[in-house]
């Protein structure tokens, strides 16, 4: 068994364990102190500090609540939680004790709904980049097939925050390069394991992807997400390097290892058409960095707010909401992670100008924004507990399931 096989067998087995623990989802609530109280610090393990504070909001008081991650230390690190597929969802607390974090938030925004499209099923996969372990799992969605906020002016659905091989955090933008080769012609990759395709593309399905419909992918167009689902599609699959099956809608099920769906969409489809069974294929692809030749050995979507200690121009300033960030400090070294309190008294939460000045007045250089609202979750596990609690109110009263979240891991 190969190294890759053991990585992402080990992800169904994950996945198979996050579905057993689903009916504790939202069982461990630990509440925040009430507005007004004072500041409160505790050691979760060596080089990771939780604290909750009060923030004055223009909208009125909200709490949130902050984890302090030192990666000067040698004993914590940061890495992906996610349920061991791209199309998949489970709670934070889940995540965490699955993997054996000791703390942890949510991630990127996600495909939550269909509601303009009947019929399709949602896939849970996120909108921007994944690399786990080094591996690339998945690369970014078009613009306007992101949920979530609009965008800032200037950033895009490739933008990631994570951690390199050099244990130091940063800031980046990850695009898919790729192409599929046969004898015949050479075709430009335009997804990886996304739920939604470029019009006119042909996008790679891998074992990462899970078992959701593929469907979702050829639905919508590059400024549309409500657009309807194209008429135009094929689907082509490559075992071990040769054409073994294809079909003119795409499907769901399980992909094996050594085995990649080809989706097509228009230009893309037609394309496809032209494979033969039994024929050679090559896919390749991998995700590149803009900034940085480090390795990432973990990355995940969202969007900056804060670059090197400025907002960025053009942050909303009027819609407050619940709120989930990133912030990075001492060149990378230190990281913050923030979730602001859903609980009714404080839900007015913050703006995304705000979210930016408070992650600078908390010390970030940089700062990333991750999903929020329902989502957003902080967990960590109290000094001798066996598992995670979730410290701030969810809006929803429990845990949402997510498609990944970052977790804290301690060897103290």
């Amino acid at each position: 068994m190969t190294r890759r096989q053991k990585r992402f067998g080990a992800g169904r087995t994950l996945l198979a364990l996050l579905t057993a623990l689903g009916a504790l989802a939202g069982a461990a609530l630990v509440g925040a102190a009430p507005a007004g109280a004072a500041e409160d610090t505790t050691r979760i393990a060596p080089g990771v500090v939780y604290r909750e504070l009060d923030i004055q909001a223009a909208r009125g008081p909200t709490h949130a609540h902050v984890l302090s991650v030192d990666l000067r230390d040698p004993r914590v690190r940061l890495d992906l939680l996610y349920p061991g597929a791209v199309a998949a969802r489970a709670t934070v607390s889940q995540l965490a004790d699955a993997r054996g974090a000791v703390a942890g938030v949510n991630g990127d925004f996600f495909n939550i709904t269909e509601v303009q499209h009947p019929g399709v099923q949602a896939t849970g996969a996120s909108v921007g980049p994944v690399i786990a372990r080094g591996t690339a799992l998945k690369a970014a969605v078009p613009n306007g097939q992101r949920f979530g906020p609009a965008l800032p002016p200037g950033t895009s659905t490739q933008d990631v925050v994570g951690v390199g091989v050099d244990r130091r955090a940063r800031l980046d933008s990850l695009a898919l390069d790729g192409a599929v080769t046969t004898p015949a012609v050479r075709l430009p990759l335009g997804g990886l394991n996304q739920y939604a395709l470029p019009v006119g593309s042909v996008g790679a399905f891998t074992s990462a992807w899970g078992s959701a419909s593929r469907v979702r992918a050829t639905c919508g167009t590059d400024t549309d997400r409500a657009a309807p689902c194209s008429t135009d599609t094929y689907e082509v699959t490559v075992r071990d390097g040769r054409v073994v099956s294809a079909a003119d809608t795409p499907g769901s099920g399980p992909i094996a290892e050594g085995t990649t769906v080809l989706v097509g969409r228009e230009a893309g489809a037609q394309q496809l058409r032209k494979f033969s069974t039994g024929e050679p294929v090559q896919v390749r692809h991998r995700l590149v960095a803009q900034k940085s030749w480090v390795p990432y050995r973990f990355a995940l979507g969202g969007y900056p707010v804060l670059r090197d200690g400025l907002p960025l121009a053009g942050l909303d300033d009027r819609t407050s909401a619940v709120r989930t960030a990133v912030g990075l400090a001492d060149g990378g070294r230190r990281v913050l992670l923030l979730a602001v309190d859903g609980a009714p008294e404080y839900r007015t939460g913050l703006t995304i100008a705000e979210v930016a000045d408070t992650m600078r007045q908390l010390g970030s250089v940089d700062a990333f924004s991750l999903d929020g609202g329902g989502s957003s979750t902080l967990v960590a596990r109290t000094p001798g507990a066996g598992g995670v609690s979730v410290r701030n109110h969810p809006t929803d009263g429990v845990e949402r399931p997510v498609p990944n979240g970052i977790g804290v891991f301690s060897a103290g």
